[in-house]
């Protein structure tokens, strides 16, 4: 560790236990290098921000030293200035969580340079990549901020058009940054009830949950195949990587029809002869089907020569038993969040 490192530390150590005072104290003792100094004056604009009681200086502050939202006082946060002068440099991830309320309280007016640059951030691409949106994550926003309030419904506000179409296109290029496993990947939706429901574990429908991931895989996975299926029924289903997510919904959308049989993918592989080394079933139901899904998985394995592995994604359960928890090829995931992804990858590929 450098030394300017080890200087650096201390002084934001001594700002954290003594406060101001005893910055000004460690500093007041011999010639301060250009970059402690450089500390000094940030601890320094953080004190006076602190103590603010002047809009436009406190302004001047987080415009000159790009201050946080957590770093001024909650009495400015009422302020659309402050809001617009934090938009230059406010974090992706602190914007996306705060699309609806900074709409709501007409700080983003529709046609506004301010909807203009939050437009050109949410689709930066070097931004994207900085943070590692997961594309989750702005699914997760979008799909928020269209509905126009929040869970308890307190806030409300109309979502801009410019905003949700950047949410749109932000989604798609996100999944760029998606690294493939090179697996074979069946993804079987069941289609047998509405898909209209909110997943567990977060505030979007199962629908967009479904249709965001068949779009990753199919743009990732050269070799995934995507099927939707119900009671007794299964047709391969035409998501294309090319795909809008309103697009792949609409796709996925069906009249349901009355029963969930989760080992048909796997039935239907195994009949039509389809190498799979990774299954993914998205439900919304418990199992009604006559065949245990993962006796069904064994059966394909010894058919197939291939150890193939079980996900099944019950998006909108609390509780769910379908895998074999003695067979360390089966994974059930009890609703869906921005780590669901990694989680299915990391499976895929035996990283634990």
């Amino acid at each position: 560790m450098s030394r300017f490192l080890c200087t650096a530390i201390a002084l934001v150590c001594k700002y954290i236990t003594k406060g101001w005072k005893g910055v000004e104290e460690a500093c007041s003792e011999g010639e301060k290098s250009e970059d402690v100094q450089k500390v000094f004056v940030y601890l320094e604009a953080l004190e006076k921000a602190k103590h603010c009681t002047d809009e436009q200086e406190l302004i001047n502050l987080i415009e000159e030293h790009r201050l946080e939202t957590e770093q001024l006082p909650t009495t400015f946060l009422k302020s659309k200035q402050v809001w617009k002068a934090l938009l230059k440099e406010i974090p992706l991830p602190v914007l996306l969580k705060r699309l609806g309320k900074l709409t709501a309280d007409k700080v983003l007016l529709p046609g506004s340079p301010d909807v203009s640059s939050v437009c050109e951030r949410i689709l930066d691409d070097t931004a994207l990549k900085q943070v590692k949106s997961n594309p989750f994550s702005i699914l997760a926003a979008s799909e928020h901020y269209k509905r126009g309030h929040g869970k308890l419904g307190k806030l409300k506000w109309d979502p801009d058009a410019d905003i949700v179409q950047a949410l749109d296109s932000s989604f798609c290029k996100s999944i760029s940054a998606v690294e493939g496993t090179g697996k074979r990947f069946l993804l079987a939706v069941d289609v047998s009830s509405s898909l209209g429901t909110v997943t567990h574990g977060s505030s979007i429908s199962t629908v967009a949950v479904a249709a965001g991931m068949c779009m990753i895989f199919a743009q990732t996975e050269p070799t995934a195949q995507i099927v939707v299926f119900s009671e007794g029924s299964l047709v391969p289903c035409a998501i294309s990587a090319n795909m809008t997510l309103m697009e792949a919904a609409e796709v996925l959308i069906q009249a349901p029809v009355p029963g969930t049989d989760c080992a048909l993918p796997i039935t239907w592989a195994s009949e039509n002869e389809k190498t799979v080394d990774v299954f993914i079933i998205f439900t919304n139901n418990r199992c009604t089907g006559t065949e245990n899904p993962a006796d069904a998985l064994k059966m394909y394995r010894q058919k197939s020569g291939v150890f193939s592995k079980l996900i099944v994604c019950g998006l909108a359960s609390k509780h769910l038993c379908v895998a074999d928890p003695e067979d360390c090829g089966m994974l059930d995931i009890c609703g869906f969040d921005s780590q669901s992804l990694d989680v299915i990858r990391n499976f895929a590929l035996n990283i634990f």
